[in-house]
């Protein structure tokens, strides 16, 4: 496959995710991941600061994003890329890694190719999937999608307060004139079933994010991903994790402060409880120059923990 000729993604959090993944400054930097590879950003500012004898491993499940870091760093042999979701980091072994870095959502080029049918301002098949070799398009499913499923996709997924009204009017739209199958098609629906919006906010949008979550499974591989980078950080590695919205952000906030105490056995009040695994090291988020320079930026959420050398004495952020 050729590498893809879109516009140019544009890292969000740049030096501060990369700052904050090398931040620890214990032992010998040898191992990390770039869990989601995208445009290389990270990665490449990543190679730039490791060291000769490191190693940089790369996820992606996107095919033209593996066909950029193919034409573009394969020549560091320090760097190998896979196309697999994130969720498979879970197959290293385990222990054996300084740094994971999660940077979860969409990239520009995705946004911005009208092919892949993520956004609602070009029009272009309804496809979505990050993989696109693999599994079902947003256009197959909503083919045969129930009335009750499609509410509560749009509803848990989209945080959208109209997802009965959209649901049903899907349904209606695909009874009448059959299935839906271009993203200007589905904008112009929802659109006329959403009868109040936010300033600025396209009506679409909350059903656009919700289908590319759900058609993803964006939520269950960022779930399955945490845990992975559990088991796999050293003691004293880090993970970090930039979100663009509430859904991941929440996930990943709580996966932390779960982590990041100590679990007591209700049933056994004198046993020793289950020690603390991780440390926050704390939130971030764009500064107003780098909002202003990339408006994307702007709901980008960035969380850092530490893995605990010793998790019993573990010290409070």
């Amino acid at each position: 496959m050729e590498p893809d000729v879109h516009p140019a993604h544009t890292t969000v959090l740049l030096q501060e995710a990369v700052d904050a993944l090398l931040g620890a400054g214990a032992g010998r930097l040898a191992c990390f991941v770039d869990a989601t590879y995208g445009r290389g950003g990270h990665s490449a500012l990543l190679l730039q600061r490791l060291p000769a004898d490191a190693t940089l491993i790369a996820f992606d499940r996107d095919p033209q994003a593996v066909a950029h870091a193919q034409a573009q760093v394969l020549s560091d042999a320090r760097f190998s890329i896979r196309q697999q979701p994130f969720s498979d980091i879970g197959k290293l072994p385990e222990g054996s890694l300084d740094g994971v870095l999660m940077d979860l959502g969409v990239s520009s080029p995705q946004i911005d190719s009208a092919e892949r049918g993520f956004s609602f301002r070009f029009d272009g098949p309804l496809d979505m999937r990050m993989d696109t070799t693999r599994g079902m398009s947003v256009a197959q499913w909503l083919q045969d999608a129930d009335l009750h499923t499609l509410t509560e996709v749009i509803r848990d997924y989209g945080e959208e307060r109209f997802a009965s009204a959209i649901a049903k009017a899907i349904v209606a739209r695909r009874t009448e004139h059959g299935p839906i199958t271009r993203t200007t098609e589905l904008a112009t629906l929802v659109a006329a079933a959403v009868k109040t919006r936010e300033k600025g906010q396209n009506p679409a949008t909350r059903t656009f994010q919700a289908f590319r979550i759900f058609i993803n499974a964006e939520l269950e591989e960022l779930t399955q991903g945490l845990s992975a980078a559990l088991r796999l950080l050293k003691p004293g590695g880090r993970l970090v994790v930039i979100s663009f919205h509430s859904l991941e952000d929440r996930i990943v906030k709580q996966f932390i402060a779960e982590h990041s105490r100590e679990v007591y056995d209700r049933r056994n009040p004198f046993a020793t409880p289950k020690a603390m695994a991780l440390q926050s090291i704390g939130r971030s988020k764009p500064c107003a120059s780098e909002i202003a320079a990339n408006p994307r930026a702007r709901s980008a959420v960035m969380r850092v923990a530490q893995r605990l050398p010793n998790p019993a004495q573990a010290v409070s952020a």
